[in-house]
């Protein structure tokens, strides 16, 4: 069994680590500066992605997209990670659910969007329906011509951005009737609530949208009524993987910046790296990235080969709880290393660990995915994670 990656595997990851350093680095101080970046550098960014051939990588070739495998977009997404701010985000995965989308939807919204002349944003979370979309209140009645959609959406992410919002509302309030809708912003009705400030430093916002009898035509449904809970499953487990991807990037970034400190930082007459407090921290985050990083890469290869979907959330689960939890333990001893100059937001491994703490809370809180991999594994035995 040969785990080394192929020559094309390398030059793509080669590709991708010159393209966070040269196009995403230079803004990373602009984003902590002012809480997000401005619309020339995001328009920078949309132009080097496009240049980069890094535009819509998870998404066919023929909708304007890459065309990349989930082993190819592990390996970019993995190297977007180590960028704080979450300034990834400019690089744009539209919606995994859109390649369901009827060819006039795909002209209307996917292939601009792949192009990076649209946007979508993903609206499922509400102020008492997070972990248990069941609980969603957003709901779309039948209207002569279309649907009338009334409800409110937290979180929605760059939905500052975006120009048109994935809708996931019960039809009729029936939860069996889960159904996502395109919805516009720019019609009547759509309004932005508020848009609250978080913990991190994020390149973009995450509003709270109002649907007061926001009216959609019949072509807006994406798939059809009552796929939508399925739907959702889907980009959580594109979501799920991402996320993981990204954090360990992010916590070889941290052990990069804290082994380097300890290297040149003088105490005592000597280096702190050689004091064994700091040596076993240092050893136990290598250890960590060590394993999360084998789980990614075999988990991510898994998925390109695997056409049962049960699994493949099944094991994203797993995925997503193990290496958003390694990435705070390994930020946390990033910046115990950095001592005061941890605390300082200057320093990349202070933004990481601010940055990655929502990791184990978005797409899926720790417990959510604890109460998945609990289930599964009453399903279907310990073998869906032990026989590998």
């Amino acid at each position: 069994m040969d785990f080394n990656l192929s020559p094309e595997h390398l030059a793509l990851q080669g590709k991708a680590r010159d393209f966070v350093e040269q196009e995403l680095f230079p803004h990373e101080l602009e984003c902590e500066e002012n809480n997000g970046i401005s619309r020339e550098t995001h328009q920078k960014i949309i132009d080097a992605t496009m240049a980069w051939g890094f535009n819509a990588p998870n998404h066919a070739k023929e909708d304007g997209g890459q065309g990349f495998s989930i082993f190819e977009q592990t390996l970019l997404n993995e190297e977007l990670g180590k960028a704080t701010g979450a300034i990834w985000d400019a690089l744009w995965y539209p919606a995994y659910p859109m390649r369901f989308a009827t060819p006039a939807q795909k002209a209307e919204y996917l292939i601009p969007t792949c192009q990076g002349l649209r946007r979508d944003a993903y609206a499922i979370t509400e102020a008492d329906a997070g972990s248990d979309p069941n609980q969603c209140q957003t709901r779309a009645d039948k209207v002569e011509g279309g649907w009338k959609i009334n409800g409110e959406k937290w979180f929605v992410t760059i939905g500052d951005i975006a120009d048109y919002i994935l809708v996931h509302a019960h039809v009729d309030g029936d939860p069996a009737k889960a159904t996502v809708f395109f919805v516009d912003k720019d019609l009547p009705g759509v309004e932005v609530k508020r848009t609250p400030m978080y913990t991190h430093s994020f390149a973009f916002k995450h509003p709270e949208f109002i649907f007061n009898d926001v009216i959609v035509g019949e072509d807006k449904i994406l798939g059809e009524v009552g796929q939508g809970f399925e739907m959702t499953k889907d980009w959580f487990v594109e979501a799920r993987l991402g996320i993981a991807a990204r954090c360990v990037r992010a916590a070889i970034r941290a052990t990069e910046e804290a082994n380097n400190f300890a290297a040149n930082r003088i105490q005592f007459g000597q280096p702190v790296r050689d004091f064994q407090a700091i040596e076993f921290m240092l050893a136990d985050m290598a250890v960590e990235i060590m394993a999360a990083k084998s789980m990614l890469y075999r988990l991510s290869w898994e998925i390109d080969q695997s056409v049962d979907r049960k699994r493949n959330h099944a094991r994203a689960s797993a995925l997503k709880l193990h290496c958003s939890e390694m990435v705070n333990r390994v930020c946390d001893k990033a910046v115990q290393i950095l001592g005061g100059r941890g605390y300082m937001r200057e320093q990349p491994v202070e933004r990481l660990w601010r940055d990655v703490r929502v990791d184990r809370i978005w797409e899926g809180t720790s417990e959510i995915q604890r109460v998945i991999i609990g289930g599964q594994i009453k399903k279907r035995g310990l073998d869906i994670y032990t026989d590998w």
